[in-house]
């Protein structure tokens, strides 16, 4: 078996590799969702989007569910402190994601425009909602979040859903809506066809432009008005899981070390801001399947630079940074993350396999002339 630092590190790639996942498939859905009043002008052409995601929403939120089973079973404290202190925030996301199913249902059931329109602005609300919170999630990660644990581990959170909602955590937030418009419309720009393809194609250059600039407006203002965090001295990396046996201190720009320590990390942040400028012009030249892949960087780069700066916190503590989490006391033990890596290195690559295949049984664009189609099933 590995050693005990190695597979913490194989684990918080993994973390973030899932994520990254979640955020790319699952993103796209997300992200046609909310475009869907603004590009679909009639029934016909918002049953167009409806049926570019309706197939595959299902399986891409399998990410969300591999994403909270690895925090559950690799990192129980991280797990334990964010489902407790972010309760009502992660129930928000998931009455969002609970009405997104029961929308692609019942809006078809009745041929009534006012019936229809009301679901298609559930569809919004159930794409604009998660996409938002998983924002200011990383945005109150950044920042530090009001958590202590006594001297036998019992956790207190000292927060509220409305201490989340803090300037920069909005801010990030936005950044999130924005990133995820964006890579809604170069999926809806591959795989609808017109005009709503042209519409979202508009909409997703926009995005992406609003993206880069929050993005750039959110890193001015981690290297200006928000301390990081660092380890006082040296942390054995193979100890165990007790986030107290540390000396944790604030440091103004302090996000910014890992940059200085390890340069190659520049490249997330890059990938970030070439992704979604690439996007753009690629769009602009009608190139769509790289125009998507172009996205799938660009969000891939913009939850990387959150992971790789706070690196190795997992989650800091603003009310006793001494009990801040971090990936070298907050896993679960060496057997545990050794036997569910075998685990992963079995069933991951046929999710991987599945999933491509799924997409290339369902290639092609989704046309007006498909949904007039009474004898085909649409939704």
């Amino acid at each position: 078996m590995l050693d005990y630092e190695t597979l913490r590190l194989i684990w918080w790639a993994l973390l973030g590799i899932l994520l990254i996942g979640f955020a790319i498939m699952d993103g796209f859905d997300l992200g046609a969702a909310m475009l869907l009043p603004f590009v679909g002008k009639t029934d016909e052409e918002r049953r167009v989007v409806i049926n570019t995601v309706g197939p595959v929403w299902e399986g891409n939120q399998v990410w969300f569910i591999l994403g909270g089973g690895a925090i559950f079973a690799a990192w129980p404290p991280l797990y334990a402190v964010a489902f407790s202190g972010f309760y009502l925030a992660m129930f928000l996301i998931l009455c969002a994601l609970i009405l997104r199913p029961v929308a692609f249902k019942f809006r078809s059931k009745l041929a009534s425009p006012t019936w229809r329109s009301i679901w298609d602005w559930v569809l919004f609300v159930a794409g604009l909602v998660p996409s938002l919170v998983f924002g200011v999630a990383f945005g109150n990660v950044i920042m530090g979040v009001p958590f202590s644990f006594d001297e036998t581990l019992r956790m207190t959170y000292a927060g509220s859903l409305i201490g989340l909602l803090n300037p920069f955590a909005l801010l990030c937030g936005l950044v999130s809506v924005a990133m995820l418009v964006m890579h809604g419309g170069t999926y809806l720009a591959l795989k609808a066809g017109q005009p709503v393809a042209g519409r979202a194609m508009l909409l997703a250059r926009y995005a992406a432009f609003t993206m880069v600039v929050l993005f750039a407006i959110a890193g001015l203002w981690v290297t200006k008005g928000i301390d990081g965090y660092q380890l006082a001295g040296v942390m054995p990396h193979d100890g165990p899981s007790n986030p107290l046996l540390k000396t944790v201190t604030r440091v103004s720009g302090g996000w910014l070390t890992n940059y200085g320590a390890m340069p190659w990390t520049i490249a997330a942040p890059l990938l970030a801001v070439v992704g979604a400028l690439g996007a753009v012009l690629l769009l602009g030249v009608r190139q769509h399947i790289l125009a998507f892949v172009a996205s799938a960087l660009g969000v891939a780069g913009t939850i990387a630079t959150a992971g790789l700066s706070v690196f190795p916190f997992l989650l800091p503590s603003s009310l006793d940074p001494n009990a801040s989490l971090t990936v070298w006391d907050a896993s679960s033990s060496r057997l545990t993350l050794g036997i569910m890596l075998f685990a992963t290195a079995i069933f991951l690559p046929i999710i991987l396999v599945y999933t491509a295949w799924v997409y290339r049984v369902l290639r092609g664009r989704v046309t007006l002339e498909q949904i007039a189609d009474t004898s085909a099933h649409h939704y």
